[in-house]
């Protein structure tokens, strides 16, 4: 293989890799500040466990984010630097102001988070967690603002020398996809967040152990309460931004609903085998008018085919198009656990139905499964474009040997498998633990007003 594949190959699974943390910890964080809030608020020891058990797993999870975000960073120099080259001006100030507004403002504060409880109190404690939970969600704003300004790159000047220079800041932070992107990605976090917490939970309920149930109810009845709001809002979010790349990247559209021909009432393909060589569906099952409304919001809308562009200007449809449909069906899974969850609370069964918790267990990876689904068709959909419509991909690497970025990516693949078996390993045996010794359970003492937190705890909790 050549030195573009290997190149791309590379960034795709440090990128991929490095994405599962943020996807994870932006979430916890805020779930963490959730359950530093119900504890000033009720002083009820069972927030108290479960903030003490999820900072401990945030601290392994970001540790693991940071680590891997470095080598991206790198990566954009050593083996992409005709695109850094071409794109500083323009993205450079992003990624600057994303270390200056957000890293030093996790770094100086997530020291109190992790081990100054006993040192500076629980007010200000609450006060670095929120700080830390705010840092994420800025991260994460600058991060995908830039990777967004790739995908609909606006308010800039190309140079003589190729370079592309902005001209208007926030034109390029506000960029078309932007809103759309930063809402999918950041709720994305806390859903799979929230079926993290669920499953742990429900592990918890399942093993029985008396010393953790009080704070498995609790955190089960919470997630779920979560998830049962915001699956049904991402779902939402994802139309809308489905509409926003009708309008700005057609081909990507098309090779993710495998649609070849141009044309207005177009069916919708539930299932196909993309055959881009000749051209046409294999196999296709589809519904009829139905791509048009679900697509268009229009019964006669109309719908680009990959026909209507040259093939070198056409993403690879397969991966574009079997990853939507996989990251569809996380989201229909995570949404009927989440319904299934009300309708058990209603009934008065959420804590006790064996193969509900089973399942929830099942349900940990989903959101995983749907963030790298997700990450596959925003990327390789926008190809063969690293700045979609102005930078082909093969014009942005770096003019260095196969062998080299060989070499690097066999070391990544082995460095980064035992980084995730070391994260396993310790994450699985806090689980195992539970939160029950972490801080003694004393008699619950309710202040007034605390009634609104107290409705989603178990009735019969310690």
């Amino acid at each position: 293989m050549d030195t573009l594949i290997l190149s791309r190959l590379q960034f795709a699974f440090t990128m991929g890799y490095h994405i599962l943390w943020p996807a994870f910890t932006i979430g916890l964080a805020w779930f963490i500040v959730f359950l530093g809030a119900a504890w000033l608020r009720t002083r009820n020891p069972v927030w108290k466990q479960l903030q003490l058990f999820w900072i401990r797993v945030f601290s392994l999870a970001f540790g693991m984010g940071v680590v891997t975000g470095v080598v991206i960073s790198y990566q954009l120099g050593l083996n992409w630097s005709a695109y850094a080259r071409a794109t500083a001006d323009v993205i450079g100030p992003l990624f600057v102001l994303e270390v200056l507004t957000a890293f030093f403002l996790e770094a100086g504060f997530i020291g109190i988070m992790l081990f100054g409880r006993d040192k500076v109190g629980d007010k200000i404690h609450f006060a670095a967690c929120v700080i830390v939970a705010t840092g994420t969600v800025i991260s994460a704003f600058w991060i995908i603002s830039a990777n967004s300004w790739m995908q609909t790159p606006t308010a800039f000047t190309a140079a003589s020398d190729g370079r592309f220079v902005a001209t208007d800041f926030w034109g390029v932070v506000f960029n078309p996809s932007m809103p759309y992107r930063f809402a999918h990605m950041v709720t994305a976090s806390f859903v799979t967040g929230s079926f993290v917490i669920a499953g742990v939970a429900a592990f918890w309920l399942r093993r029985g152990r008396p010393a953790d149930q009080g704070a498995a109810r609790a955190a089960f009845s919470a997630s779920l309460l979560l998830a049962a709001i915001l699956v049904p809002l991402q779902m939402e979010i994802g139309d809308q931004h489905g509409l926003n790349t009708r309008q700005h990247q057609p081909m990507k559209l098309a090779a993710i609903e495998g649609r070849w021909e141009t044309g207005k009432r177009v069916p919708l393909t539930l299932i196909a085998w993309p055959n881009q060589k000749e051209e046409r569906n294999d196999y296709a099952l589809e519904i009829p008018v139905l791509g048009s409304i679900i697509l268009t919001h229009s019964l006669d809308g109309e719908v680009k085919g990959l026909k209507s562009v040259p093939a070198a200007d056409r993403p690879p449809v397969p991966p574009v198009f079997f990853a939507f449909r996989i990251m569809v069906g996380c989201g229909v899974a995570m949404l009927a656990l989440a319904m299934t969850g009300l309708i058990l609370r209603w009934r008065g069964r959420l804590y006790d139905t064996r193969w509900y918790q089973y399942a929830c267990m099942a349900g940990v990876p989903l959101g995983f499964i749907a963030t790298l689904a997700g990450w596959m068709i925003t990327e390789v959909g926008r190809q063969p474009w690293v700045v979609y419509g102005y930078m082909r991909t093969a014009d942005a690497v770096s003019p260095i040997a196969g062998g080299a970025v060989a070499s690097s990516l066999g070391i990544a693949l082995i460095l980064y498998n035992l980084l995730l078996l070391g994260f396993l390993w310790y994450a699985g045996r806090m689980v195992f633990r539970g939160p029950g010794d972490l801080a003694p359970i004393p008699p619950v003492v309710r202040p007034v007003g605390a009634h609104n937190l107290a409705s989603i705890m178990p009735r019969n909790e310690p």
